[in-house]
């Protein structure tokens, strides 16, 4: 695409563009980055004024690295063409989706957001496309899928020049569809422009990123953003009946709204058969297509039910039928750090996941303490500089479903882990709890809760899911708590079975 035609794609786009250095020759931009180690020869490089850095303090750096010209919102030193703009994060989506043809437009694209459930409901609703001989990508928090190759997925919601790279990467592998993870920063931040969904879902509204929205109205302002600005005509809301924010979202948009919950509800509903720690045997509902379906999932607790039904809703939004809604659910690979599960062979088992809100840890102990036979020992911490109230709430709610706690370190930033772990101590007070310590290093903690636990016992391992590093004051280094279970079991000689 020439610098020309993207001027002209920023001024349809209503962003007022100019040219601080106009252009001596109509060069073609090969490329849409905000990043520097993105910068390809010929590439645009787009100057993002971000929380913590400036993106127009990078850009000699980004020339250096072959970029043929910039998107800033002030003046540049460079004799490149300047094209300046208000808001660069909105113009660097747009341009970004004409560079690559406008992706977004030759793909089904289902959405999924709210607090605690994306990633899951996500990861079932590609498995249910598949299954159903649609061939999917995804988009999310645990990976970036373009339908041939995964990458580790650095963020919830990519920025918006990569979201139209990924997409026309899966429309070049032949890919029909796609699903992604809309994040409420992704959404207020314009990653999304370009992208119409054809099935939106939410699953629901907790207390989280109140620092970055202030209170949860500003948060479920946020979320809107995805239903409001983001739907294409005829598309289907996937809305949690079980949830009250969902509820409202149904309100606002009651046409186009596809209810899901446990129990009966005009939409899609389930009937819970049998629980274990193997997974869920459930009956589902599907009016839709005037059907109940059995369904063995492969996951544990209430709240993955409602993620399957949310991925259930999704499906049919998208015209799937009931023998690949069923394939999907059971034959769906395991969520990397979402309840990921470890049996050892001396009847101890371990579960790996995500959670890192109240809410979240409740539902998680909630799930693998259901059908423990034995002792429920929670690790967990709090990560830095994010909502501080959340400390001890954690901590009441693993004094109440735990019987054994190890308060550890959790991504902790720039914040002392040990402040951090005090402020959760403050809450564990409950009847159930039996013993706490405090073990900072996390793979201490880790090898401390299993050598604890004895045959019949769960641990938990809490907050950290799939991350492959800890965040620490002077930045990442290595750590991941599925090696620190598989150096726990090599190491005392008990065996991974299943």
């Amino acid at each position: 695409m020439k610098l020309s035609q993207i001027f002209e794609t920023l001024e349809s786009a209503g962003l007022a563009p100019a040219f601080a250095r106009p252009p001596q020759e109509d060069d073609a931009v090969s490329d849409v980055c905000t990043r520097t180690d993105q910068v390809a020869p010929g590439a645009l490089y787009c100057c993002v004024r971000g929380f913590k850095s400036d993106g127009h303090d990078f850009a000699r750096a980004a020339e250096q690295s072959g970029a043929g010209a910039f998107l800033a919102e002030r003046p540049l030193d460079t004799l490149l063409p300047v094209i300046l703009v208000k808001d660069v994060r909105r113009g660097a989506a747009a341009v970004a989706a004409a560079v690559h043809g406008f992706p977004a437009r030759k793909l089904r694209l289902a959405a999924v957001t709210g607090t605690n459930g994306k990633s899951t409901t996500a990861w079932i609703t590609r498995s249910i496309l598949r299954s159903g001989k649609v061939p999917c990508g995804l988009l999310g928090t645990i990976v970036y899928d373009d339908g041939k190759a995964e990458e580790p997925g650095d963020r919830t919601t990519p920025d918006g020049p990569s979201v139209q790279r990924w997409l026309a990467r899966m429309v070049a592998n032949g890919g029909q569809a796609c699903v992604m993870e809309a994040s409420s920063h992704g959404l207020d931040l314009h990653r999304l422009d370009g992208c119409l969904f054809d099935a939106l879902a939410f699953t629901n509204l907790t207390p989280e990123h109140l620092d970055f929205h202030g209170d949860m109205e500003g948060y479920f302002q946020a979320k809107l953003r995805l239903f409001s600005e983001h739907p294409r005509s005829g598309a289907r809301f996937c809305l949690n009946f079980d949830d009250p924010w969902g509820r409202r979202l149904a309100d606002l948009f009651p046409k186009r709204t596809v209810p899901y919950g446990i129990g009966e509800n005009p939409g899609v509903w389930a009937r819970i058969l049998a629980m274990d720690l193997d997974g869920t045997d459930l009956e589902l509902f599907l009016p839709a297509l005037g059907q109940a379906l059995r369904v063995k999932s492969p996951f544990v607790g209430r709240h993955n039910v409602s993620n399957v039904l949310a991925a259930t809703a999704l499906g049919l939004s998208l015209g799937m039928g009931p023998e690949a809604i069923r394939r999907g659910i059971e034959n769906v690979p395991p969520v990397p750090g979402r309840l990921q599960r470890f049996r050892f062979e001396n009847g101890l088992t371990c579960f790996i996941d995500y959670a890192h809100t109240p809410d979240g840890l409740e539902k998680a102990l909630d799930a693998v303490g259901a059908s423990c036979r034995g002792a429920v020992h929670a690790v967990f911490g709090l990560g830095g500089e994010r909502t501080v109230e959340n400390r001890p709430l954690m901590g009441r709610v693993a004094a109440v479903l735990a019987d054994h706690v190890v308060l550890t370190m959790d991504n902790p930033r720039s914040e002392d882990p040990g402040v951090i772990a005090g402020q959760i101590e403050e809450g564990l007070q409950g009847p159930r709890l039996q013993s706490h310590s405090v073990i900072l290093d996390r793979k201490e903690a880790v090898h401390a809760a299993l050598d604890a636990a004895r045959p019949g016992d769960v641990v938990l391992l809490a907050g950290k899911g799939p991350e492959t590093t800890m965040i620490l004051a002077d930045g990442p280094v290595p750590y991941n708590d599925e090696e620190s279970v598989r150096q726990w079991s090599v190491s005392r000689g008990i065996p991974i079975v299943s």
